[in-house]
Order: C-alpha cells, then structure tokens, then sequence
C-alpha cells in the first residue's frame, strides 16, 4: 500500500517536492508550514488539509517529509511528545524524511528523540536545486539506520535521479556542510575572478568561455557564471543560507581544531551581503561586492 504522505515546511523546495510526489501517486494528506497562507494556497493546489497543528500531520500520514530553516526550526516541530504542539505526538510506527541543512548533532538527537516516540528518521539532504525537485532530478545524501532508509527509498526514488547512503544520523549532514562550504567558496573565488576580469575591460563572455575550459573551471560556473555577468541575481539558493551553510562547516571545522581560512572569508563576504540587506539575493549576488561600482549603484 502506498504510504500517506505529509509536508513540514512547503516553501519552494517543499511544496515542490509535494507536487512531484503528488503526480508520482503518492497520497499527499496534509501540509503545514509556519507561514499559515502558504499551507492554505499548497492544500487547495493539491486537494488536501492545510494543518493548523503539527500533531495534525504526524495523526494524518505515514511518512512526514520536513524542509525547515535552521536548528532552531528543527528543535521547534521536534519537541517532547508532551508539548502543546510536536510532531512527536502520538509518532509511534511514523517515519520522518529530514531534508533541511542543519546542523549534524541535531539530526542526531533528532533521531534520538524520534526513536524515544516509538518513530524512525533519515536525513535526506538535498543538493539540488527548486526546478530539480518539482522535476524528480533531486541528488540527495542520506543518513540514519539502513532499516529507514530502505523503508525511504521507494519514496526518495520518485524525488531523485540520484542518491547515496552516506551512514549514520549526522554523517549525511556532514558531507552536505562541506559541500555547500566547497560550493560558497567556489562562488565568491568566481566573483572575484569574473569582477577582476571586468576591471581589466576583458570580454566576460569570452573569459567564461576560457575558464570552462581550463583548472578554473566548475559547475558554479556553469550555474552562476552568467547571472553574475548579467546581474541576475533570482534566488534559488539564498546568500543568507550560504552563511548559515558556511557556518554549519566552520563549527565543525572548530571542533576538529582546523583552520580554514577560504571558509572564514567566504562566511565574511555572506554575511556581508546580510548586513547590507542583500541576503535574499541568490548567492551569485555576492557579485555585487566584488564587481567595481555595483554594489553602490544597487543601494541608490
């Protein structure tokens, strides 16, 4: 029997993922998200309850997908089952899928809390982007027991084009930190090199050419390249989320005793762009630090 399915969190990310398990035959019950209208906007789309309550859900489906923002979102929708409102509520025999990037110990306590309740939970980190969820192309890392995995996959299979196991809780979400620290850092080093570039009145179009086809090549050039040249800056991986990611990866680099100084300066630059209220552009925005004169024209 095809398990029921619920929606924690149904902003772009989640609310297309609802939609391709939708159109893949999935029973779509319920969605809730903080932001009341969203939730009522999603239900009436797909024909289902717009929760007012997160016990709601959790009584609702079978599989609860999540996709919140931060560790502090997390603890909030996982509180003790006692709490006025937790999806822990009465979770016995539910599995929870976790796809938000948080940080790693919380997925563990996550799954430690879950397992109390009498529930299962996988990480199902995602490095994808808005269109490959709606599209099922989604590349998803995922963590926790392999029991919940195989229970997941059937599901994951619908939303992916591909996905590895990485381990237990937390080790998915490590392997998402560093690739979102690797993926900032490759971004602002583009930035820089695209604004020098721009300085020294060279052909943007043919130095992203040459880049593609040299060691300066990456697949943020291939994502970002363009839209940095252009000033087109639609977000679909915010710069305020390339801090938080960034510094998900430098806490961990803290608690290694590592130094990392490319991290540190990409962070810097990420929060920059929030202190000057440029946080809900792309991350390709960071552009607009580097590019001579941009960044001043875009505040007036």
């Amino acid at each position: 029997m095809t398990e029921r399915m619920g929606f924690i969190g149904v902003g772009r990310m989640g609310a297309n993922m609802a939609r391709r398990l939708k159109d893949m035959g999935y029973p779509v019950v319920a969605v809730y998200d903080a932001r009341p209208q969203v939730a009522q906007s999603l239900a009436q789309e797909l024909g289902c309850r717009a929760a007012t309550r997160l016990a709601e859900v959790t009584e609702a489906s079978d599989v609860i997908v999540t996709v919140v923002t931060d560790d502090e979102s997390m603890h909030g929708i996982f509180g003790p089952p006692k709490k006025a409102d937790s999806l822990l509520a009465n979770a016995k025999g539910k599995l929870f899928i976790n796809c938000a990037t948080i940080s790693p110990k919380v997925h563990v306590e996550v799954e430690k809390a879950a397992k109390k309740a009498g529930a299962e939970t996988l990480e199902g980190c995602m490095a994808s982007s808005i269109t490959q969820a709606r599209e099922g192309t989604l590349y998803l890392m995922c963590g926790g027991t392999e029991q919940a995995f195989n229970r997941a996959k059937p599901i994951l299979e619908k939303l992916s084009a591909s996905m590895r196991y990485i381990g237990k809780a937390g080790q998915a979400a490590n392997v998402k930190a560093l690739v979102n620290m690797v993926m900032n850092i490759n971004t602002a080093a583009l930035a820089e090199g695209l604004a020098l570039g721009d300085a020294l009145k060279l052909d943007l179009a043919m130095l992203r050419e040459v880049f593609s086809q040299t060691g300066a090549n990456s697949r943020v050039l291939q994502t970002d390249g363009e839209d940095m040249q252009n000033r087109e800056h639609s977000c679909f991986f915010s710069a305020a989320h390339a801090a938080k990611d960034s510094g998900i990866a430098l806490s961990l680099a803290k608690e290694k005793g590592l130094n990392l100084p490319l991290a540190v300066a990409t962070k810097k630059q990420y929060d920059r762009m929030i202190k000057e209220g440029l946080g809900e552009l792309d991350k390709s925005g960071v552009a607009e630090l580097t590019f001579k004169g941009r960044h001043k024209s875009r505040k007036k």
